[in-house]
């Protein structure tokens, strides 16, 4: 059994130059709002939920993006409520949001 329940992966990555990249659209930013978002809600820590800042991860033209094991599951997200609506609906409800998924 996985440490986590769900381990969630956001890209922080920040090119050089003007490179289209997640950090552009405020990933890092987004990022450290998830993680104080499942810290309030009480849901970090062993057989909760982890964000982790990830590197580039490959999918720049559809950022910002996150993956979240053991889905698998790809999302693209905007805003604090695209953030909330994921913790909401699939690391605690168990369910894909399909508007969010690429």
């Amino acid at each position: 059994m996985s440490y986590f329940k769900h381990h969630a992966f956001i890209c922080c990555n920040q090119r050089d130059g003007g490179e289209n990249c997640c950090n552009n659209f405020g990933a890092d930013t987004l990022h450290k709002y998830a993680k104080e978002r499942i810290a309030e809600l009480g849901l970090k820590g062993k057989g909760g939920i982890r964000f982790n800042k990830a590197g580039c991860l490959g999918r720049c033209d559809e950022g910002p993006v996150l993956v979240v094991y053991p889905e698998e599951v790809w999302y693209t997200f905007v805003d604090k409520a695209d953030i909330d609506e994921i913790i909401k609906e699939h690391l605690i409800g168990g369910r894909v949001v399909e508007r969010l998924r690429i």
